[in-house]
């Protein structure tokens, strides 16, 4: 596994990072959760992503137990704030900020999280009011770093303007072959701030893993056959973009890696990204994307692939 440096903090994270979003105290049967947060151990990964809303608390619930007793050093720990927990609790006020850390900290057995991380922009809280509370956090020890979730470029831009506060290091986008909103000027402005990419869905919810055919309903039990997860996945289940994937696995095996581990390296080429956060339900499935971490793959071979899905994604 290698690593990168997290924006301009001190933190080291792991090319590859595990991910808590509907699986872990929701959706994975508990041992075998275990055993998944055991082999990341295993195979070098140290930075691990959850939030307060997975599971409305279930999944920090779930980490609390499965971390406790590891050296506190031998992770990084990231959660997040912003959806609602409760009809009364959400946002980015000084006093969710304040809320909803204390509860991330009680349920993830720690003093303090490495990055603590705005979900995303909250339009009814002065951004004065949240930077200065997430300060606080920061300068309290309760927090070592901050970061955001899909936030909009200006924002982004304001909150690197406002002086005497604490600078954000690193992002959080959507950004994958199949989604590569991000570069056009998310990945720009924080290259030239510090602040680094930690890239949710790399495998674009599982379509770059090659298991959904076109001409094949979707397999039984996968993402696309769920009903809070089918409704996100429209636009990726096109038949044009299934028809384009099955095409990149030729590509993927040229450079001598599975498609999820083509995939995943075609994401690390991008010197702003820090780590790309991948789910599992099995220990089998980290191995796998793990060996994208380092894995050396000839530009022209991403370039390939690139113009096959753009052509798709035109036609889609």
């Amino acid at each position: 596994m290698r690593y990168r440096r997290l924006g301009s903090s001190d933190l080291e994270v792991s090319e590859i990072s595990l991910g808590s979003w509907l699986t872990y105290g929701v959706g994975v049967e508990r041992d075998r959760a275990a055993a998944c947060v055991d082999k990341a151990f295993e195979l070098g990964i140290n930075f691990i992503d959850t939030a307060n809303v997975y599971g409305r608390g279930a999944a920090e619930e779930f980490l609390g137990g499965a971390l406790e007793g590891r050296p506190r050093d031998s992770y990084v720990l990231a959660t997040k704030l912003f959806f609602p927990m409760s009809d009364e609790d959400r946002g980015l006020s000084r006093a969710q900020v304040e809320k909803q850390l204390d509860a991330s900290l009680r349920r993830l057995r720690t003093d303090h999280v490495d990055l603590y991380q705005c979900h995303r922009y909250d339009d009814e809280t002065p951004l004065e009011e949240t930077m200065e509370a997430l300060t606080r956090a920061v300068r309290s020890g309760k927090a070592r770093a901050i970061g955001f979730s899909e936030w909009p470029a200006d924002r982004i831009k304001a909150a690197l303007d406002m002086a005497g506060v604490e600078k954000f290091v690193s992002s959080q986008p959507q950004y994958s072959l199949l989604w590569r909103q991000p570069e056009k000027e998310v990945i720009p402005l924080c290259a030239a701030n510090g602040i680094s990419q930690i890239v949710w869905s790399p495998l674009g919810q599982g379509v770059l893993t090659g298991k959904y055919s076109p001409d094949a309903p979707p397999p039984a039990g996968s993402r696309a056959t769920s009903d809070e997860m089918g409704g996100w996945m429209d636009r990726l289940l096109a038949r044009p973009v299934l028809e384009a994937v099955q095409r990149l696995k030729p590509i993927a095996a040229e450079a001598g890696l599975s498609l999820a581990q083509f995939a995943l390296a075609w994401v690390l080429r991008e010197p702003n990204v820090a780590s790309a956060i991948v789910g599992a339900s099995r220990p089998e499935q980290l191995e796998e994307n793990a060996a994208a971490s380092g894995a050396t793959v000839d530009p022209a071979l991403f370039a390939q692939a690139e113009r096959i899905v753009a052509e798709a994604r035109r036609t889609a």
